[in-house]
């Protein structure tokens, strides 16, 4: 078995070679793009590639390497599924291998973490073109000479795509891997032309060493008001965290992932990855006039003649997104750093259609909420899946946790209780009956909802129970029909709706059981009472 130095060297000798182009301008990089066919130049001069049959992240294809320094700490199961130090060195010479004998490799320096204190230095190794401008637009780009000189050590990826592993020679489960080990601070991809795994393997090792520095990691957006106020939105893919976070009233943190340390909340991020099905300038002009020049989509139709975008085009996939550096927006944070929170909203799509729109959480409410991580998977997200499937993902990003959920859960109730942050629970899925009966929340409520929240006018609106779930209703939102408020008045078969939500009820109460050291008083009155 090769030792780390030899691992080590052997990067090197890649990184050296004549095949590589470092740190490339978006303009160059875009030109590559062009010359090696790997994509087209739309209307609005982004970048369209398509990824073939892996058109959203695969879970079942992702490993940690089991290591001495790491494995006693590693919430290791379905999720973070170990595979052996000799595989992933074996593998991984394989990789390198294939690389040295390419025409063009292509290199990215940057960082992930927008508070300086706490950033990583990350290195891009990339098979394609259009992957790399992918990582600088997603990533922490240096601003100069200086920055790059910082870039000590860093946590490297490397992706290449066209090659596939052997699984019964590899040790792989198929063809496509994606494998991080926190002791060479190496992240090996393969077999997948999907670009969101850099992404979120980034995440994954931030998650990881964030919290081992006291720092708490999330799985959300962020933006600020003008008087200063932070609000952090929660939810997995397609709950809306990069829609409601862009609010040309407030400025963007960032659109998926972030660090809360003593100071306040930062970025982990560079740029916004969002999905844009059903984009439109109306809707959400911030993010459809962020799509220019350097931004790269995935997976979206484009007219052959024009080159304009169909957003409302799923021939590819439901998952299609857009990748653009988050100064692309008009109004952000710069650098991506602000205080502590003053709200926290819960996001989820809930495809039964008996959650409310919006809700008050107690703080075991917001604990049992954040631990269940209830939504309804949407269809692309993940290979396989075709239409809404019912998830407790916890912590709202159980894919991207190394450590066991409680460690997140425990440090945001200690956050929550420290600056008396507001919890809201809301809920952008279905309303007026279950997925395929009902019909999704209208974006304009959903909106007024949130801002209320934000603005403190629900602070004392006069709710209602919920009698199922124990949820505080707001009766008055501005903006929003009385009626939508209560799930249960928007259903045209009151029985049929009680039947629905006692099974969702249930459906939390059973996945809460996996919870073995949880404080009693969060599942006695964090939950739904019946």
């Amino acid at each position: 078995m090769m030792n780390t130095v030899d691992v080590s060297n052997e990067l090197l000798r890649l990184l050296n070679g004549s095949n590589i182009y470092q740190n490339l301008s978006v303009p160059q990089l875009v030109e590559k793009v062009l010359a090696r066919k790997e994509g087209i130049l739309t209307s609005t001069g982004a970048v369209c590639a398509t990824t073939g049959k892996y058109t959203g992240r695969s879970p079942e294809d992702k490993f940690i390497v089991e290591e001495a320094s790491t494995k006693d700490k590693i919430d290791w199961g379905s999720v973070n599924k170990p595979i052996s130090e000799k595989v992933f060195e074996k593998l991984y010479l394989k990789v390198i291998q294939y690389l040295k004998e390419k025409d063009e490799i292509f290199v990215f320096n940057g960082f992930a973490g927008a508070d300086e204190k706490y950033r990583l230095p990350i290195q891009v190794v990339n098979e394609f073109a259009w992957h790399n401008l992918f990582a600088h637009q997603l990533f922490i780009r240096p601003e100069n000479e200086e920055q790059l000189k910082q870039h000590d050590h860093p946590f490297t990826i490397i992706s290449a795509p066209n090659f596939k592993a052997d699984p019964e020679v590899d040790g792989t489960n198929s063809e496509a891997f994606i494998i991080i080990s926190f002791e060479k601070r190496m992240i090996l991809i393969g077999g997948t032309e999907y670009a969101g795994e850099m992404k979120k393997s980034i995440f994954s090792v931030m998650n990881y060493l964030l919290p081992e520095s006291g720092i708490l990691s999330m799985h959300c957006s962020a933006n600020v008001g003008h008087e200063g106020d932070v609000a952090l939105f929660f939810g997995l893919s397609g709950t809306g965290k990069t829609t409601l976070s862009a609010d040309p009233n407030r400025r963007l943190i960032g659109d998926d992932e972030h660090g809360w340390s003593n100071s306040g909340v930062f970025n982990i991020e560079g740029g916004c990855y969002a999905k844009c099905i059903g984009l439109s300038e109306e809707k959400e002009p911030q993010i459809f006039n962020a799509i220019r020049f350097g931004s790269v989509l995935e997976n979206v139709v484009i007219d052959e003649e024009t080159r304009v975008a169909d957003y409302d085009n799923a021939f590819y996939t439901e998952n299609t997104r857009a990748a653009y550096p988050i100064d692309a927006m008009d109004n952000i944070v710069k650098p991506s750093i602000a205080g502590h929170p003053n709200t926290i909203v819960f996001l989820t799509a809930d495809a039964f259609g008996v959650l409310p729109p919006i809700s008050k959480l107690s703080k075991e409410q917001a604990m049992y909420h954040f631990l269940s991580g209830y939504t309804s998977k949407l269809a692309g997200t993940e290979r396989g899946v075709t239409s809404p499937q019912t998830t407790f993902s916890t912590c709202f990003g159980s894919p991207f946790l190394p450590l066991p959920a409680t460690r997140y859960a425990e440090m945001l109730g200690q956050k929550i209780d420290e600056h008396g942050v507001k919890v809201f629970l809301v809920n952008t899925g279905w309303t007026g009956g279950e997925y395929g009966v009902g019909r999704r929340m209208k974006l304009e409520y959903t909106r007024a909802m949130v801002q209320a929240a934000l603005e403190g006018e629900l602070d004392h609106v006069e709710t209602v129970k919920d009698e199922i779930f124990g949820l505080e209703i707001p009766l008055h939102v501005p903006g929003v029909p009385d009626e939508v408020l209560q799930p249960a008045k928007t259903w045209d078969d009151p029985e049929a709706y009680v039947r629905k939500a006692k099974e969702l009820a249930q459906a939390f109460k059973d996945n809460f059981n996996k919870f073995s050291n949880v404080p009693e008083e969060i599942k006695k009155l964090g939950g739904p009472i019946v």
